[in-house]
Order: C-alpha cells, then structure tokens, then sequence
C-alpha cells in the first residue's frame, strides 16, 4: 500500500512488507503488539513473524527464513498443502476454521505491497470478512446465464430500476444465503459470474458485521430494501484494489476471499458475452471458485486451460449469436492435460500478466491486481452508502 518500511527481504524482486496497524494515541507498555501477539499465538503462528515499529505504528511480517520455505517467490497457493505436510495443529476446536484463518494471516504476513489497518479491531475485522468470503464461496452453487433474472420470490423482488431487492421485512444475510446456496431452497439460481462474486462478498461482508458494526449491517439491510449496488458502484462502494500495472502482485499471490479477474485474451472468443474473463474468489488451498460446478474448483493451472480453449470453442446459435460450446472446452482441456508438452505451452503463454484493457497481444490471463473488502469498524469504516430515502 504506501510508506511502509522494508522490514523482511526481497524475493523475486518484490519485498515482504506484511501488515501494518496504528497504535493507538496514548498506548502505553506496547499494547499494540501485546495484542496483536496475543491473536497470533491463539492461531499458532507468534514464532513465524518479525515485528519492528514505525511512525506510530507496529509492522509485522514474516520472518525471512519463514517466508523462503512457505511462500517462496510470494507463492501462496501451496500455502495449506506446505501447513498440513508440517502436521500443523490448530487453538481451537474447529480446526477447518482455524487452519483456515491461519492461511489467511499467513499470506497478509507474506504481502509484498503490505496491508494498513488504523487498529487493531479492523485487522481482526478483516481477516473475519477474509473467512467468511471463503467459506461462504465454498457453499456457493449457481447456474451460469449472464443475462438471467431470478432470485427466491419469498425475499427477494425485481424492478428493471433498482434490480433486486428484498423484500421489506426479509433479513439480508438469510436471503443471500438462500439466492447462493441450493441446499437451502432445492433451487440453483441464475447468475453471471460477476454478480455471483458480488453477493458472495456482500455476504461475507455483512456477517462479519454482525459483530463488528451491526448500525453498518442495519444500514445494508434498508440499502437493499431500496435499490442494489452493483457492478462498477459495489466495487467502488465495497472494495479495495491492490496492486496496479505498474507495479503487478506477483502471478501466484492469492490471499484467500480475494476477488480474482482471470482475462481472457482473445480477441474473438472475448466478443461473446459473458466470457470477456471470470471472475472468481480466491478459497484457499490453491482453489479458486467455479460457482457452476461446485464440486469441481479450480486450481490455477485448470483456469488458465479453460480460458485459453475457450478461442477453440466459439460457434454461432440459431439467432447468429456468438457462443462458447462448452462441451468443446471441456474436451480441449482433458487433451490438453493429457499432453504435458502442450500442458507447459498453454500455461506458459496464459501464466503471462495481461495486457491493457484493449490490447490483445502477447499478454496472458493473469490479472495485476486483487481486490478485497474495504474496511468495517465503527470510526474507521470506509465503506460509503447512498443516502436512502
């Protein structure tokens, strides 16, 4: 992010800057770091990190020797497999939860642009948003149909003004919950892959204020009642972007509940609606989302497959429409991971940054940047909504 000190090594030419909080005015006995230590112990990872102190605040980052064995080259995505090869143990009960937020801690710890929060409650606020994003993504199954309009009719309602909203009196998270995951209505809903990021996060988002800002949850409740953010407006509203073409996150850097843009960079295949990139969130354990077929996520070598065969794919419906046979990319890729020297020629074209918005060239499928939710607390939130009348 900004004007944070070097405080690990550099590696792949990025440094590891980790996280940084504001101490609070007036905090004696470094309280900060008492906490934050408190918090890393409970997740059992105190021994991994190195802290220093700068500008009135505490700056946290893994050690070096730590982070060239579990994250080499800011690699994140074997993160888990390397925990769970090291028989790593849990503080709680719930290990899957726990195993889970470590993952999370661990790859902030690892972040080569460095994470700023003003307290510590809005650190612990984000890694709560981080984890539910992910699990929330894991129960997510949709139908794909970009242009679809439906939504459960118990809770939810549709005007070509507002698009969704609920129903007065239907509580948002039971609602997002039953318009995301089937198990609950006996019904998969249509989606297009970026509305599905949104409602994903929005319920990751509006759990977490269950207990860190419930005015704030409240406030989401009567926006939804009125008119839905979407598109443009929620990433504006909701979300930060890290990282930038100048300066790209390195290619494997994924921490989990980001929201991740995959291009798709050919230019024909790219004209068909729908299928311009995907948008997915980053789970953790090297998976990323595939909402349309729940029990097949992806890893990053499976999306770069899928992305690149789409260019085999194309055909023309009854009506003259463009579209993708998707029977086509499916085959394409099982040839594809059938042949090793093809496997490498693919994923080492697609492994490539993108180009710019525009530009089809020499780029690959892989995005400069991540996103994630901006920050909640009373105070500190960033998090702006229309005024609703």
């Amino acid at each position: 992010m900004r004007n944070m000190s070097r405080t690990a090594f550099e590696d792949g030419g990025h440094d590891i800057l980790g996280i940084r909080i504001k101490k609070s005015p007036g905090s004696r006995n470094n309280a900060a770091e008492s906490m934050l230590r408190g918090l890393l112990h409970r997740l059992g990872l105190e021994d991994f990190v190195r802290f220093g102190s700068a500008d009135g605040s505490l700056e946290c980052c893994l050690a070096a020797n730590v982070a060239q064995e579990l994250v080499p080259k800011h690699d994140t995505l074997q993160l888990a497999a390397t925990l769970s090869n090291q028989g790593d143990s849990a503080g709680s009960p719930n290990v899957a939860d726990d195993r889970l937020k470590r993952e999370i801690v661990l790859a902030m710890l690892a972040a080569p642009h460095g994470f700023e929060y003003p307290s510590l409650e809005e650190f612990t606020a984000a890694i709560s948003i981080r984890h539910n994003i992910a699990t929330t993504a894991r129960k997510t199954a949709l139908c794909f149909d970009p242009r679809g309009i439906e939504r459960p009719e118990d809770c939810w309602t549709y005007h070509e003004e507002t698009s969704f909203t609920l129903i007065p009196g239907q509580p948002l998270i039971p609602s997002l919950e039953k318009a995301t995951q089937p198990e609950l209505t006996g019904k998969c809903y249509s989606f297009s892959c970026y509305r599905a990021t949104e409602y994903v996060i929005l319920l990751g988002i509006a759990k977490a204020l269950e207990e860190f800002n419930p005015e704030l949850l409240q406030r989401l409740q009567q926006q939804w009642e009125t008119r839905a953010i979407m598109s443009g407006r929620f990433h504006d509203v909701f979300l930060h972007e890290y990282g930038s073409m100048d300066t790209p996150l390195p290619a494997r850097y994924y921490v989990p509940g980001d929201r991740v843009w995959f291009r798709n960079p050919d230019a024909c295949s790219s004209d068909v609606s729908g299928y311009e990139g995907s948008w997915v969130i980053y789970m953790g354990g090297g998976l990323f989302t595939n909402f349309w077929k729940r029990e097949q996520p992806y890893t990053l070598a499976d999306k770069c497959l899928e992305i690149y065969h789409w260019r085999h794919a194309t055909r023309h419906d009854d009506a003259g429409e463009l579209q993708i046979d998707e029977e086509i990319v499916a085959s394409r890729v099982q040839a594809s991971k059938a042949d090793a020297e093809e496997h490498a020629s693919i994923l080492g074209t697609m492994l490539r940054y993108r180009d710019a918005q525009g530009i089809y060239a020499t780029g690959g499928c892989i995005d400069t940047t991540r996103e994630c939710p901006r920050r909640v607390c009373p105070g500190t939130a960033e998090i702006m909504l229309p005024v609703v009348f």
